[in-house]
């Protein structure tokens, strides 16, 4: 919202000494925040004066283009070096919708226009122009570009006046961003109480004339549906559709970012910034029969003023007459019934329209308007009948005509909203002490009658505060208005537990881990695509393809909820490789959220807290959210050194982080071979926890490797990190050092291609029995002195006991081991 301070001050009467500044910090502290400040002053520098045309001929051009050859009149700034024309300067103009006598705007030579387009002498069409016959959009006045600007003779300026005094009324203006639940913080009547109440000023309410009871006597209008509940209707008759617009309107509704186009328009785009409350004018002459508020027919038409025909849906809530659609309420009017340069007899409407059923038709259409700015927020229902009398007093002061006496009032203001509360709960909730005459100032300021009794008030809150409906409510309202900077800071005391849980220590030891393996965490946005699912490979029944839609997607490419971090990882690596970052090691620990066909959720008013049954049924229509961590790997893992070569960043980094995560929240790791996607076959491996799979790692296949544009061997991994928080973990423990040496022993064992290194390292745990204390796989080998098909795999095996170990017992529990693994595997020993 936009708001002039001359227009503020003509409000309300701030204390000498308030300054633009002290207003702008008086509104931040209010919470309706001034992002910043602007000037409206003239954008032009240099010399831009009035003119008058003294005479011009017309020269048709071989492009096809007719200029006209000036002579303008610029009173002293006329070049007196021209003996043949002394008394004014040779112009070249390209437009022609002037004629002699008229005044104009010009700018001279050494005048700079927005841009930084410099004007000086220069030859042209075979003439020297010396300046420029400007048009609006050239000085920055507005965005017509269609001729030049032309000034009534009434206007009292002379040629050579200054054009910037006489165009421009320099103002300052405050950019506000108004939070949705102050909707009354979208007028200059708003704000103005606002700011008189913080300034401890009255306020004197342009608008305090209450809705009369119903009245039928002016232009019919017929009530259909309960999204209307009040309509006011004024017929002006007699206007003269050519008068123009008041250089202090126009020049308001420009500094608040509203072209002026005419009169009427005009005067209902002031008024709605004034008071808050949109208007429309109808061409009384283009109505036909009673004007109609009704819900639409599915699939009924209208063309709006914006030219565009519109389907309409059964929800959307319209004005007719008995010619059909002629406005979308609360959102845009129709182009059958708009005012023009021929309308002599207008309707004005002012009507009250349900903030939800405004919110969805100009979003369904995207057709967002500033009237709909308001009604989605909540116009206030008492100030129909004050701003429409308002516009019509303006249309006849500056366009004529008078106003009928029969008026149209239908539909009534609801009963305003009750609040009980006792004093006391103020300064217990603000954590400041305020005292009862300051509650009772602050509120009756703010338009609320309060009555008390003791510390028992009872608030009555006005019809443009629908955000005031509880006694938090009113806690909050004072707050702001005697300033936050009264709430010292309290530290608040903590309350006895017992820490952590298990699974919240599980999850930061998880997170730790992760981080200590080499990986940085990244948060990526929870959105996917179909065409991301696709690109990962997942076939048709994947769990991952059970996405869940979102009502009101922040961009339609990506409409669902994710299934898996990993379209966000790849984005990410996408984006830092792109910029020459190759070398990467990420990770991200989220929710995922899979559809398992829950029931549609209800949809509970924010007039109470919802009841049991309510959050219930929420619960219930949440989808599954599992918590996952994945990482990313490309590149480098070890960039190269001087003395040392790189180390490439492969499958083996990846499934270190998920052993290390697995580890760190009290849980061993088993791993077999698997073809999952987007993981290449043969080049993936399950990861288990007791039997359960609990995720995936390894080197990405190449055709979503190729589909994502991520860099080649690009590995990844992902787990299930909810499911290792929520089973139950082993109690690490940490055994005593011994004092007796280690047993080493080694075979290299001949397996067939196919058989898993790891089922064969359990065969051989399992056969040495309680004297090994650990066994590792230290190389694979395929070459001369093993066949064709099968593979070599050497293992270390280290034992120990509580006494020192002789060769023979070392060597018969390797042999053992060594049994186990041949039985199972048909494993020979490698001579």
């Amino acid at each position: 919202m936009k708001a002039p301070i001359s227009w503020l001050r003509e409000l309300v009467n701030l204390p000498e000494g308030v300054g633009t500044k002290e207003i702008a910090d008086s509104f931040t502290r209010l919470g309706l925040t001034v992002e910043h400040i602007e000037s409206t002053g003239s954008q032009v520098t240099g010399p831009l004066v009035i003119g008058r045309v003294l005479s011009f001929t017309e020269e048709p051009q071989k492009n096809g283009k007719t200029i006209r050859y000036c002579r303008v009149d610029v009173g002293s700034h006329n070049d007196p070096a021209d003996e043949q024309h002394p008394a004014s300067r040779g112009i070249v103009c390209g437009a022609s919708n002037f004629v002699v006598d008229d005044l104009v705007v010009v700018a001279l030579p050494g005048a700079v226009l927005p841009g930084d387009f410099r004007i000086s002498a220069r030859k042209t069409y075979g003439h020297v122009s010396d300046g420029m016959i400007c048009a609006e959009d050239e000085i920055g006045l507005g965005e017509d570009h269609a001729g030049i600007i032309v000034i009534p003779g009434s206007s009292g300026l002379h040629p050579g006046d200054d054009a910037l005094a006489a165009l421009w009324t320099s103002d300052e203006v405050l950019d506000i961003d108004v939070t949705p639940d102050l909707s009354h913080g979208l007028s200059l009547r708003g704000l103005g109480r606002e700011l008189a109440v913080v300034n401890g000023v009255p306020f004197s309410d342009p608008y305090d004339l209450p809705l009369p009871t119903p009245v039928s006597d002016g232009y019919p209008v017929v009530l259909e549906s309960d999204r209307c509940s009040a309509f006011v209707a004024f017929t002006i008759e007699g206007f003269d559709p050519a008068a123009p617009t008041p250089r202090f309107m126009a020049d308001r509704l420009r500094a608040c970012g509203v072209r002026s186009i005419s009169l009427p328009v005009d005067v209902t785009n002031y008024v709605m910034l004034e008071s808050g409350q949109p208007l429309h004018a109808y061409d009384a002459a283009k109505l036909q029969g009673p004007i109609r508020v009704r819900l639409a027919t599915e699939g009924e038409k209208i063309t709006t003023l914006d030219g565009v025909r519109r389907t309409l849906t059964a929800d959307d809530l319209l004005i007719t007459d008995d010619s059909g659609p002629i406005g979308i309420a609360g959102v845009m009017g129709g182009e059958t019934t708009e005012v023009s340069a021929e309308t002599t007899a207008i309707v004005l409407e002012a009507a009250t329209f349900a903030p939800a059923s405004v919110s969805h038709t100009f979003r369904r259409h995207g057709l967002p308007s500033e009237a709909s700015k308001r009604f989605e927020r909540t116009v206030d229902p008492g100030l129909t009948y004050a701003a429409a009398r308002r516009a019509a007093d303006l249309l006849v002061e500056h366009g004529g005509g008078q106003v009928r006496g029969d008026v149209t009032v239908v539909g009534q203001v609801p009963v305003p909203a009750r609040i009980d509360l006792r004093a006391g709960l103020v300064s217990a909730i603000l954590g400041a002490e305020v005292e009862l005459e300051e509650i009772l100032r602050v509120l009756e300021a703010g338009g609320c009658r309060v009555t008390a009794l003791g510390d028992s008030l009872t608030i009555e809150a006005p019809t443009w505060r629908p955000d005031l409906r509880d006694p938090y409510d009113i806690v909050e309202e004072v707050g702001r208005k005697i300033g936050y900077h009264r709430i010292g800071s309290r530290l608040p005391a903590a309350p006895a537990g017992r820490g952590l849980t298990r699974a919240q220590r599980a999850r930061r030891a998880a997170m730790h881990a992760a981080a200590a393996s080499g990986f940085t965490e990244i948060l990526s946005l929870p959105f996917v695509s179909e065409a991301d699912l696709d690109r990962m490979g997942l076939v048709a029944g994947d769990p991952r393809r059970a996405v869940v839609r979102l009502a009101n997607p922040l961009a339609e490419t990506s409409p669902y909820l994710r299934t898996t971090l990993l379209p966000g990882l790849f984005a990410a690596v996408a984006r830092n490789t792109s910029r020459s970052l190759t070398d990467l090691a990420i990770f991200e620990r989220g929710l995922v959220y899979i559809d398992g066909n829950t029931p549609a959720a209800p949809r509970p008013g924010v007039e109470e807290r919802p009841g049991d049954e309510e959050i219930a049924a929420l619960q219930s229509a949440l989808p599954e959210q599992p918590e996952l961590l994945a990482g990313v790997v490309t590149g480098a893992w070890r960039p190269a050194g001087w003395d040392t070569p790189a180390v490439a960043a492969d499958w083996r980094h990846v499934v270190a982080l998920a052993e290390a995560v697995v580890r760190a929240t009290g849980h061993t790791l088993e791993r077999r071979n698997a073809e999952v996607a987007p993981w290449h076959p043969g080049r993936c491996a399950e990861l288990l926890l007791a039997g359960r799979t609990v995720g995936y790692a390894g080197e990405l296949h190449p055709e979503v490797i190729r589909a994502f544009g991520l860099p080649a061997r690009t590995c990844a991994v992902e787990l299930d990190l909810g499911a290792l928080l929520g089973a139950e973990a082993g109690i690490p423990r940490i055994g005593l050092l011994s004092g007796f040496p280690l047993a080493k022993e080694d075979v290299a064992l001949i397996v067939d291609e196919d058989t898993p290194a790891e089922s064969v390292r359990k065969a051989l745990a399992e056969g040495a029995g309680e004297l090994l204390e650990s066994i590792s796989l230290f190389d694979v080998y395929h070459g001369d002195q093993v066949p064709e098909g099968r593979k070599s795999l050497a293992f270390g095996l280290r034992f120990r006991a509580d006494r020192t170990l002789t060769d023979a017992e070392a060597a018969a529990a390797r042999d053992a081991a060594v049994a186990v693994a041949a039985e199972r595997f048909g494993a020979t020993q490698r001579s």
